[in-house]
């Protein structure tokens, strides 16, 4: 078989380049072992504007959201779904610290926060004394719809290979790319957490951590926001009526992938707290980000072997930064544009010539 890319991984990375490489009439080949812990499909598919408890605007904000919004939504016409929703985020202050540090932001001219005119019309709902604000816009990309639908189009295109990837079969030579009985021009690595490990990419400074959720049913909580009091509550498009997302924390010294009875503890403390509504527990969720030490992704070609590249390191931002980067790998393979800077893995030269 002879295709012009082979792409290992289709969680949301793999999704659009596959998909932005489609658009740019290139043929590829999708290798995935369709894992069910992988990262893009645990996530609620939350894209915020703002992060941690000093409120700071994510890196690229004013660029990456407008384009994430419109790439999910050209995606989703060619797919005949909805990918995206605005689903603003109220953020309940849990302590008179917060709502000052939140009003302060307000008056610096933070334009991603706003004051929520009647402050109590979320109270039949949730336990609040200190108020709330208004993060906005925030979205959900419908990662539960999205990665299936576009999966059943690569295999039904035939451009999907359901297995396991295994790199002792990759062979890289005179600048072309063997995998199996797959010749290839490049090959780029959207393989998220297994990056860590790849023999190619490993020296990359990555930060993986571990995060959890629970999934929930809440009949009668409105799905028409995202609710936030230490913990994020998101509705989970594609999971029916009254289904809730909630999480997640940020593990970074852990054995293994698997739920902990101590996160699940710890979220029923917040519900119990913080909800008014009944609620049951439907399913516990975990897995492994592939974060970064500086917080930017991975972007490119290796600086050495050309026919290589990757496209991963996104954390918890991968909603959305993969449709950003995804266009902007394929622009640099079709018209030599650049990688932002921020993010080119030309950055660690250095590191990847040893």
């Amino acid at each position: 078989m002879q295709v012009d890319y082979i792409i290992v991984g289709q969680g949301i990375s793999g999704t659009f380049l596959s998909w932005y490489l489609q658009k740019a009439q290139k043929s590829f080949i999708v290798i995935d072992n369709n894992d069910s812990n992988a990262p893009s499909r645990l996530a609620a598919g939350i894209i915020n504007p703002v992060t941690g408890r000093r409120m700071v605007t994510v890196w690229m904000a004013d660029e990456i959201l407008p384009f994430a919004k419109q790439a999910y939504d050209e995606i989703g016409k060619e797919l005949g779904i909805t990918a995206i929703s605005q689903k603003n985020i109220i953020d309940f202050f849990p302590n008179p610290f917060m709502r000052e540090n939140f009003l302060k932001r307000l008056t610096e001219g933070n334009d991603y926060i706003g004051r929520v005119i009647d402050e109590q019309q979320f109270s039949s709902f949730f336990n609040y004394e200190f108020g709330c604000g208004e993060i906005k816009p925030a979205y959900t990309a419908h990662l539960e719809i999205l990665l299936p639908v576009w999966r059943k189009q690569l295999k039904d295109s035939g451009a999907l290979m359901e297995e396991d990837f295994d790199i002792t079969q990759l062979k890289v030579s005179d600048g072309k790319v063997q995998y199996a009985n797959i010749e290839s021009d490049k090959i780029i690595f959207c393989d998220g957490a297994a990056g860590t490990h790849n023999p190619y990419f490993k020296q990359l400074p990555f930060a993986p951590n571990k995060g959890e959720a629970l999934v929930v049913e809440i009949p009668g909580l409105p799905a028409s926001n995202l609710f936030k009091k230490s913990m994020m509550l998101a509705p989970l498009p594609g999971a029916g009526k009254d289904i809730f997302w909630i999480g997640s924390n940020y593990i970074w010294d852990f054995e293994n992938a698997d739920p902990t009875t101590a996160f699940r503890k710890s979220v029923e403390g917040v519900l119990k707290e913080w909800l008014k509504l009944p609620y049951t527990i439907m399913e516990h969720r975990a897995g492994i980000r592939p974060a970064t030490l500086e917080r930017r992704p991975f972007v490119g070609f290796h600086p050495q072997l050309p026919g290589i590249g990757i496209l991963n390191g996104m954390g918890t931002k991968g909603c959305s930064l993969a449709p950003l980067f995804a266009k902007q790998i394929v622009d640099h393979i079709t018209a030599g544009l650049p990688i932002h800077a921020d993010a080119d893995v030309k950055r660690f030269t250095r590191v990847l010539s040893r």
